[in-house]
């Protein structure tokens, strides 16, 4: 969806940054991980959010493009937070109950207006249900779109999918796709996965620990490597997790697009910006087994988000397929594969865009 440029077609409530909101409606434990600020209801299925971006950040911070710009994964992540808030405040969801990523997808279309300036960027969530699930009076999932501002211009839309299991639910799927194996902990993990971290500046990384690519290796135009399981990464495990979760295959399928951009087409990780994204979840990924990205570097071009295809998270099977939008000279399409034992974890669709002065 292309979105206008000018400013938001309807006025949202004025929002407070003053402060963020509790960590615990955002399922973090650090609050240097907390971005959402303010949660304001429009009607039954509309709501309004903001975060703050920070300046500087450890890990979102950590990149080598040049003027900088706010990590599209820290955008997504203020989306997440909203979400999950969102579902606790206005939609009755408990808060013991666990939260299922299903589908995420993002667009920027102006980036010159999510820029590093001298202060934290105000983001402004325009949060829509675009379905909602129920069972027994019960809200059972959700899946969100969202229009995000800055400044008072849109400059991006968002989607995020959710399905929520009460805690006896979520531990009965969870060993029945394990064939009843006990849930791992994260908390547990060894520190150091087997394997060649890559250099960072190949994957757009200044500090190694943020690398979360091992073995990268290229052939004609794809790439692949094995995901670095970071478990005592601050931002990535904030907190203890029985599987991988999704952002974590999101930052090592977006490396791995990076990587592949500049072996297979020369593009520069420090004149790179991703400015779309688009997965559905098809199956958890496990701790324990090897997870394995595949890049396949495609044609120019953005991409549209299949809002509507049918997604389910316990079974694997066909993913939706993307449309290619508006298509421009300096856009590169990278599909990325994750798997497990060869079976398909989701698969992503990245637009990179390479960014000028």
């Amino acid at each position: 969806m292309t979105i206008a440029t000018e400013v938001a077609t309807e006025a949202l409530p004025e929002l407070d940054y003053a402060r963020t909101v509790d960590r615990l409606l955002v399922h973090r434990d650090a609050l240097g991980e907390v971005f959402l600020t303010d949660l304001q209801p429009l009607g039954d299925t509309r709501y309004a959010a903001a975060a703050q971006l920070p300046r500087s950040h450890a890990y979102y911070g950590d990149h080598l493009l040049r003027p900088g710009h706010h990590d599209p994964l820290l955008i997504l992540e203020a989306c997440r937070q909203a979400t999950l808030a969102g579902a606790h405040r206005f939609f009755g969801v408990p808060a013991d109950n666990k939260f299922i990523l299903t589908h995420l997808g993002l667009r920027i279309e102006r980036p010159e207006l999510v820029f590093v300036g001298t202060s934290p960027f105000r983001l402004a969530l325009h949060v829509r249900i675009g379905k909602r699930m129920e069972r027994e009076g019960r809200v059972t999932g959700l899946d969100y779109e969202i229009t995000l501002s800055g400044g008072g211009a849109v400059f991006g839309t968002a989607s995020v999918g959710l399905r929520f299991k009460d805690p006896n639910g979520y531990l009965t799927l969870r060993l029945n796709n394990r064939d009843g194996m006990a849930l791992p902990s994260s908390a547990s993990y060894p520190a150091v996965t087997p394997g060649a971290p890559m250099a960072p500046h190949l994957v757009g990384r200044a500090n190694p620990d943020n690398v979360v690519l091992l073995d990268g290796v290229v052939v004609g135009e794809s790439a692949q490597a094995l995901l670095r399981i970071p478990a005592k990464h601050a931002s990535l495990f904030d907190h203890p997790q029985d599987h991988l979760p999704g952002m974590v295959i999101a930052e090592g399928a977006r490396q791995l697009a990076l990587f592949a951009a500049l072996e297979v087409r020369g593009l520069s990780a420090s004149k790179t910006l991703l400015t779309a994204l688009d997965v559905r979840f098809t199956r958890f990924g496990e701790l324990e087994d090897d997870t394995v990205l595949s890049a396949v570097v495609g044609g120019s071009g953005r991409t549209h988000h299949p809002a509507e295809a049918p997604v389910d998270y316990t079974l694997g099977g066909v993913l939706a397929a993307v449309e290619e939008d508006e298509q421009r000279p300096e856009d590169l399409r990278v599909g990325v594969e994750a798997t497990q034992k060869g079976e398909a974890l989701c698969t992503f669709v990245f637009t990179l865009t390479r960014m000028t002065a």
